[in-house]
């Protein structure tokens, strides 16, 4: 489903006002990482369903807004981020183990311009 319009900083800022509303202030880290742990292991138990990964995203948007980033500080972030590991080098994926994270190669020499 696509849904024309949609504003990531947008969402974010109405994310922030319920949030505020809803679970009161504070960075209440301690609290939201026990919840994305809570959803890690529902997403282990069911990958297929979206709406966990979805709690999952948004989890870690509240935690970031807790923070004090701004909603447009963390769409950048994630823009800069996605391109940050377009240019690295990556392992051939298919030499990796199962169930092993496929890390970029570290070496800053491997970096693409």
């Amino acid at each position: 489903m696509t849904i024309k319009g949609f504003d990531l900083v947008e969402h974010l800022a109405r994310q922030w006002a319920f949030s505020l509303c809803a679970f009161g202030p504070g960075d209440r880290l301690p609290g939201n990482l026990a919840h994305i742990r809570k959803e890690l292991a529902e997403i282990e138990a069911d990958p297929a369903d979206i709406m966990e990964w979805a709690d999952l995203i948004l989890l870690a948007f509240d935690s970031a807004l807790r923070q004090g980033f701004e909603p447009a500080d963390i769409v950048a972030a994630v823009a800069v981020k996605q391109a940050i590991n377009e240019r690295r080098l990556w392992p051939d994926w298919r030499e990796v183990p199962e169930g092993t994270p496929i890390e970029h190669i570290k070496d800053s020499s491997h970096v693409v311009p």
